[in-house]
């Protein structure tokens, strides 16, 4: 496993350092993978997708496991470092890519129970997390480390103010739980936030009949004024009679409907389309 000064060790000898736009930050602590491996409950030939691998530190713990990891890497100037870092290790492959332009189905090879798990970059978490939902159902769970204000925002509660439209999201297709920190001082460089682990297991079905993209249309407009009444935030496209059909009050507030209560007044307002 990798620490901080093998990290540093590997940037000086190849002539490389972090890059800032790709959000990089290298994990350097053989406790912290080997606790992320563990949490994950990963079994010998269980299929996981790994994005933004680096260095291979989070790799090299989940191959312990036994089970078959895809190492995602954008950087093609790391990707030769983590194709030699993992050279010995058969039960890996590593795919260099953008993990928000693959062909996921070709990279998925047919099956339907992957794992994700990764120590996402903070610039791409949260929208990857949103597509692989809503696009990609063979990635059925997934343990993610991010940034802790973005953790906490996927797995939020109505009512509090990190819940918005991103937290409908993932509990329309998911549950999600933070299942642990992770402190700045694992990474290289070392940010200047703390991380979040964050467990999200895809539904069997969603939370809701609900359609989803009229779902998703009511909650970005109202959330893009949260602080409005529904009433006045939904005004332009929802008519006031929809709110009492749907048993809704119309003074509530966005982040006071759960998803339950987003489907039903979508489903009233389908209704009068």
């Amino acid at each position: 496993m990798h620490t901080r000064a093998s990290i540093s060790d590997l940037l000086t000898r190849h002539g490389l350092a972090p890059r800032r736009d790709l959000g990089q930050n290298f994990v350097g602590d053989a406790n912290t993978v080997r606790r992320i491996a563990r949490l994950a409950g990963l079994e010998p030939g269980d299929p996981v997708v790994e994005i933004g691998a680096g260095f291979g530190s989070l790799t090299l713990a989940l191959a312990e496991t036994g089970a078959d990891i895809t190492a995602v890497e954008i950087d093609r100037g790391l990707v030769p470092v983590l194709r030699e870092v993992v050279a010995d290790v058969p039960n890996v492959r590593v795919l260099e890519g953008d993990a928000m332009r693959l062909d996921w189905p070709t990279v998925l090879d047919g099956r339907s129970d992957w794992a994700l798990i990764a120590n996402l970059p903070y610039n791409v978490a949260t929208p990857l997390v949103l597509d692989l939902l809503d696009g990609v159902p063979q990635i059925e769970r997934m343990l993610v480390m991010v940034q802790r204000e973005v953790g906490e925002r996927w797995c939020a509660a109505p009512r509090s103010d990190a819940y918005g439209a991103v937290t409908v999201k993932v509990d329309y297709w998911a549950t999600a739980r933070i299942a642990g920190t992770v402190p700045a001082s694992v990474f290289v460089p070392r940010p200047n936030v703390e991380s979040a682990l964050v467990e999200i297991r895809r539904r069997p079905a969603p939370a809701v009949a609900t359609p989803p993209e009229p779902l998703f249309q009511l909650v970005r407009t109202a959330f893009g004024q949260r602080r409005k009444m529904l009433r006045r935030s939904l005004a332009d496209i929802v008519p006031s009679e929809v709110f009492a059909a749907a048993g809704i009050d119309a003074q509530r507030r966005p982040e006071e409907l759960g998803v339950v209560e987003w489907g039903a007044l979508t489903d009233a307002w389908l209704a009068t389309r």
